[in-house]
Formats: structure tokens, C-alpha cells, sequence
């Protein structure tokens, strides 16, 4: 048996206690939008180790872009479904969506889908001025690699609050998450 630490590395999002750490990071994402996190996964995991952490049999995912390996889509066991109905979505920053995901209803909003979009950096490129839930006064993020035409979009899903999609962005063992409550300015490149 080869027990090399990449080997071990690799199997690594599915083991359960993995899956609850990452999951308590996931947490605080939310509690705190635009608080950058870290999975403690390899930079090549960190999106796999996200979905194993929130993704099963019971959920729809989507990936329009295949950014999701087939052996990880195997193992997540999850429904797969277009863009448009899934309940969760991978997508990639540089390209802006063509798809108007699930936003719930006013009576179960909780029902929006969450977008999980992989971007270049978390801590360079353009500047986001945050503000609401979770946030004190305003908090400042940098994200590089996520297309202009996608902060367009997330206002135009979010203009019926309550309904709307969250968003986890990802780049390399981290993530930050903004939920549909946080009001962001994009105030252009860093």
C-alpha cells in the first residue's frame, strides 16, 4: 500500500472529521462575509473538499463549466441538474453566467441556490466595499480573477430579498463566503 503524503493527502476531503473541520470553516464564512478562510486542504482540493462537505445524495449540483472531476462527482453521489435547478452551482469567475439559478420563493428562500465560483486570488485584484449582516461598519476584499459582468448578475438574483443565491468564491485553500444579505460596491482593481 502506498502511503505516501500525497496519496494521503488526496483522500483526504472524504474522510468524515475532515469534513466537519471544513464545515465549521464554512460556517464562519458566513457568519462573517468577507472574512477569507482556509479549508487546510491542498490548493487542488479545496473545491472537492467544499463539496464533500455540502454536497450528498439529497442535493443538485450543476458544474456547466466540468470543473468537477468524474471520479469526485461519482463519489459526491449528488443529482445532477442544470444550472437552473440545481441547488448548488460550480462556476468559474472568469466566466460571467449565462443561467438564472434557483432564487426561491418568498414563502422558502432558503431554497436560492448556492454558487460556487473559482476565482484567481482572494486578497488582490479588484476592490469590494462590504456592508450588512455579520459585518462591522464595512470590510474591504480583494478578488482577482471573477469577470465584472458577475457582480451584475449576483445584484440582478438578489434585487428580491428574501429570495436570491449566496456565493462562495474559492482560490487555493481558501474561500470566502457572501451571502445574499451582503450589500457589495465594487470599487474596481487594486
Amino acid at each position: 500500500m502506498n502511503t505516501n503524503s500525497t496519496d494521503q493527502h488526496a483522500i483526504q476531503p472524504w474522510q468524515p472529521l475532515a469534513q466537519q473541520a471544513a464545515f465549521r470553516h464554512v460556517l464562519e464564512a458566513f457568519s462573517y462575509p468577507g472574512r477569507v478562510v482556509s479549508l487546510g486542504a491542498a490548493p487542488n482540493d479545496t473545491l472537492t473538499m467544499l463539496l464533500a462537505t455540502l454536497v450528498d445524495a439529497g442535493v443538485t449540483l450543476a458544474d456547466p463549466l466540468n470543473q468537477v472531476s468524474a471520479d469526485d462527482r461519482r463519489r459526491l453521489d449528488a443529482q445532477l441538474a442544470l444550472p437552473d435547478r440545481a441547488q448548488f452551482v460550480v462556476s468559474q469567475g472568469a466566466h460571467v453566467p449565462d443561467y438564472q439559478p434557483v432564487l426561491g420563493t418568498l414563502e422558502s428562500p432558503e431554497h436560492g441556490a448556492t454558487v460556487i465560483v473559482c476565482v484567481e486570488s482572494l486578497g488582490e485584484g479588484a476592490r469590494l466595499d462590504l456592508t450588512g449582516p455579520g459585518i462591522d461598519g464595512e470590510t474591504t476584499l480583494h478578488v482577482a480573477g471573477m469577470a465584472p459582468g458577475w457582480w451584475i448578475q449576483r445584484g440582478r438574483w438578489n434585487t428580491s430579498f428574501p429570495m436570491g443565491v449566496d456565493l462562495i468564491l474559492v482560490a487555493g485553500r481558501r474561500l470566502v463566503a457572501l451571502p445574499r444579505t451582503t450589500r457589495i460596491q465594487v470599487k474596481g482593481a487594486h
